[in-house]
């Protein structure tokens, strides 16, 4: 397996992330509010993996066609601040580091908040529709890993599905 560091410099990433944040989002979509995303590892990239591992009753498999970017980021949503309704295009690992994150499907018909304090954790799949929220009185920061195709962006923002008062 090949590994290569793209060499992206944090100014730029940081100042991109801003962009981001900075965008007009087109009506109908939620716009994102007290969030800034900070960039803890140059963004690195991969050839094609195939691979497995096992010990004893656990196993993992990871198989990917194409060239892969890997973002490690960390995500700051300030209280009362959300990312707005999302998916990725690929899996994403959340750490929740302090604060708490309140997470809602979108495919969610009753919009059952799911809750996660600091030091919890959760595995957001590929695809799937979501808004996370800073129902809270401190800060919320996630560290997320996401492993997505080249080329493609790190969150795809998404109309409300209308499941949510909000």
């Amino acid at each position: 397996m090949k590994v290569k560091i793209l060499r992206r410099g944090f100014v730029s990433a940081i100042s991109l992330g801003a962009v981001f944040l900075a965008v007009a989002v087109p009506v109908g979509l939620t716009q994102p509010s007290g969030v800034t995303v900070t960039p803890l590892a140059p963004v690195a990239q991969f050839d094609e993996i195939h691979s497995k591992a096992m010990s004893d009753e656990w196993q993992a498999q990871i198989k990917t066609q194409g060239v892969s970017d890997l973002h490690v980021v960390e995500v700051t949503i300030q209280p009362g601040g959300t990312i707005g309704w999302h998916h990725h295009v690929g899996p994403s690992f959340v750490v929740v580091k302090s604060g708490t994150a309140t997470f809602y499907h979108g495919a969610d018909p009753t919009c059952t908040p799911q809750v996660f304090p600091a030091g919890s954790s959760l595995f957001e799949p590929g695809g799937d529709v979501h808004i996370v929220r800073n129902e809270g009185s401190e800060p919320l920061v996630n560290v997320v890993v996401q492993l997505i195709p080249t080329g493609t962006p790190r969150l795809v923002v998404e109309p409300s599905p209308g499941n949510c008062p909000f």
